[in-house]
């Protein structure tokens, strides 16, 4: 059990510095300066868990261990010193595939363990690897990913559904998180290669009147 403990916590930690640098990445978009690097930076990597631990009640993660922040600015600082080329984001754009995939689980899990039902478990995954994405987008004056018919938000839901439907089978946690977190990662993969995409409610879009 430790030793799942302890993947558990590596994987929390890279996801935390992934989102931590790709809020970073959308400070330098804007070319605002180290603070404000870190302040995109913190948001973005402990967003989601924060949300995810004042709603089911839990302690805040980061608050008693403040070494989660210490990782979202280390990646802050990366970015600031190596820049922010298109192969570089390109690389975080598959990190941030992986630390979706991993934090979906990670929510979900912490979520069971403490009580919450399955269902409200799975919202608590989809919310934890998405939420601070969302606030990124919205300080950095960015389209949000909830406004973007390409695949992320469904990515998270598909793996942390499996993830539960697989607990519920009996299966171990270890593999069942290993599956969750693959379907995951192999979903948001097709969105990125693919350009998968949920369909458009079909109806028109309405007329524009004058000014």
């Amino acid at each position: 059990m430790t030793a799942l403990a302890d993947a558990l916590s590596a994987l929390d930690y890279a996801a935390v510095a992934v989102f931590g640098a790709t809020g970073a990445l959308a400070a330098a978009r804007r070319k605002h300066d180290i603070v404000t690097f870190g302040f995109f930076a913190a948001v973005t990597g402990v967003g989601g868990g924060t949300l995810r631990d004042l709603l089911i009640g839990a302690p805040v993660f980061w608050v008693g261990r403040p070494t989660y922040l210490a990782v979202t600015l280390a990646a802050a600082i990366a970015v600031w010193i190596f820049g922010w080329g298109r192969w570089r984001e390109r690389i975080l754009t598959w990190l941030d595939a992986l630390g979706m995939a991993a934090y979906a689980i990670v929510g979900t899990l912490k979520a069971l363990s403490f009580g919450v039902p399955p269902f409200s478990a799975i919202v608590m995954g989809v919310l934890t690897s998405t939420f601070g994405g969302i606030i990124r987008d919205v300080l950095a004056e960015e389209p949000s990913v909830l406004l973007k018919r390409e695949i992320y938000v469904s990515a998270a839901l598909v793996g942390a559904t499996a993830f539960v439907g697989l607990r519920l089978a009996d299966l171990a946690i270890l593999p069942a998180s290993l599956a969750g977190a693959a379907l995951a990662f192999a979903t948001r993969a097709g969105a990125i290669i693919f350009r998968w995409s949920l369909p458009g409610f079909p109806g028109r879009a309405p007329q524009q009147g004058p000014n």
